[in-house]
């Protein structure tokens, strides 16, 4: 599988979602474009936390410097992102793509994240409930759907709330992956426990 995890704002919980799903399924991982924190990167994030030995993690496509927007941070770096560039790592295990901030999040003048996504991609929505989240993932989700593609599943993420849950997954007909609660922590072992929670449904879809 080729999964693409994507987000219904910026600083829900993908790359914590990520790092479950690649322990889940032993998938290798890549986030085609990193914008700030090089030394700490989401990639060095994951990377640290994955505790089976079959997982590979593949190099950016585009670092940029500035922890901003992609099209603002490809600008100050005197750049501009071309998707023609931005090819996929060749692998025979499953494939984790992490995306950056949500989906119209602008890459260049014309491209945003969701122009990453393709057929053979399988899409999760990572959504993290605060005032007006019920509308941005229905409005992500539908997004994603107009252009073509299926969204394979829900991750929740934060504190729980039943009844907006509830909603998104009766609006939407979208299974539930699982839901990542508010940690004190995370690290390897937590992320194997939410993995062993998450792997069957991930198997599933």
């Amino acid at each position: 599988m080729k999964i693409f995890i994507t987000g219904i704002s910026t600083d829900v919980g993908k790359t914590v979602a990520s790092t479950i799903v690649v322990e889940a399924l032993e998938a290798d991982y890549w986030k085609p474009i990193q914008a700030g924190d090089l030394a700490l990167s989401d990639t060095h994030k994951v990377k640290s936390k994955i505790s089976n030995s079959k997982s590979q993690f593949f190099p950016n496509a585009y670092e940029l410097n500035t922890p901003a927007s992609p099209h603002l941070a490809a600008e100050i770096d005197g750049i501009e992102i071309d998707l023609k560039k931005i090819q996929e790592p060749k692998t025979e295990n499953h494939l984790v793509i992490e995306g950056a901030g949500g989906i119209f999040v602008p890459l260049n003048e014309s491209d945003t994240i969701v122009d990453l996504i393709k057929p053979d991609y399988k899409v999760i929505v990572v959504s993290r409930h605060y005032l007006g989240s019920i509308n941005h993932t229905l409005l992500t989700i539908e997004a994603i759907q107009h252009r073509g593609f299926q969204v394979h599943g829900i991750i929740f993420s934060g504190s729980e709330n039943k009844s907006t849950e509830s909603l998104i997954l009766n609006k939407t007909g979208i299974k539930c992956i699982g839901r990542i609660d508010e940690e004190p922590y995370f690290d390897q072992n937590v992320i194997k426990e939410y993995a062993d929670l998450f792997r069957e449904n991930l198997l599933k879809m």
